[in-house]
């Protein structure tokens, strides 16, 4: 938006946004695995909690997708593997590649 020689520029036209800090990502929410209302490896209910849904509804999706193909095997899996524990910050895959890793180096 163009400003005229009369008018004055709003603040908030030319006001730059800080740079995001450490203390913007608080708050955020992340996908883990939760411990919580778990049944097998807590996918499901963490899924649940990442989308803001029903457990159940998550849970169906899995048993539907086993019926049609048994696509939710391999996707469980993957879940299990790949998608962090609500206490821990590595996934069952991260801690396995940096116990491979700390025992090769020897």
């Amino acid at each position: 938006m163009e400003t005229t020689p009369n008018e004055t520029p709003s603040p908030e036209q030319h006001t730059p946004l800080p740079p995001p800090g450490p203390s913007d990502h608080v708050g955020e929410q992340r996908l883990h695995r939760a411990t919580r209302g778990r049944m097998l490896a807590g996918v499901a209910a963490g899924v649940a909690d990442y989308f803001d849904v029903d457990p159940t509804l998550i849970r169906i999706g899995f048993v539907v997708l086993a019926f049609m193909g048994g696509l939710a095997i391999p996707l469980y899996l993957a879940g299990w593997l790949l998608i962090p524990d609500e206490d821990g910050d590595q996934s069952v895959a991260e801690e396995l590649l940096a116990r491979e890793h700390a025992r090769s180096a020897y």
